[in-house]
């Protein structure tokens, strides 16, 4: 099991959009299982009425699933320092299903196995579970390495 301080050893992903508490197992190149506990001290949480829904959203519930996708595509080579190396690049993220929402209290559990890895692209899917039960699951998330140097801008056009 590791922390967050190990995390940010792997992945550059820093307060307030580290969304990945804890690594319970991995098997590299194959799975990977990890925490995160939803607070009502979340950012997302500020301002938000008493009285209001205090659903997660859900777009950080993929945002913290895919963090964890991550860790197992670069887990044999991590890069925390986002401008050195090669920069984990989101692709396609497709067949996501939400079965119920999360709320603060809340501690998911994603369930992260590498479909195919070719060159510096994996394929990822995987579950994200609450005390057992189903909250969303992800058919296929692609994230690609590439080098911090090819990314930059383009070059100007030769007139």
């Amino acid at each position: 099991m590791i922390g967050v301080e190990e995390i940010k050893r792997i992945i550059p992903h820093r307060h307030p959009i580290l969304l990945v508490d804890r690594v319970l197992s991995v098997e590299p190149g194959a799975r990977l299982t990890a925490l995160k506990a939803v607070t009502a001290a979340e950012p997302c949480y500020a301002g938000v009425p008493d009285e209001a829904d205090h659903g997660y959203p859900p777009s950080l519930l993929i945002e913290s699933w895919a963090q964890a996708a991550v860790l197992l595509s670069v887990w044999e080579q991590p890069n925390p320092d986002v401008l050195a190396g090669k920069v984990e690049l989101a692709g396609a993220i497709n067949d996501i299903r939400f079965e119920r929402p999360v709320h603060p209290g809340d501690v998911l559990r994603h369930e992260v196995r590498m479909v195919r890895a070719v060159a510096d692209t994996a394929i990822l899917a995987g579950a994200t579970t609450v005390d057992g039960d189903a909250v969303m699951s992800v058919g296929h998330f692609v994230v690609a390495l590439r080098p911090i140097e090819v990314l930059g801008p383009a070059p100007e056009p030769v007139a």
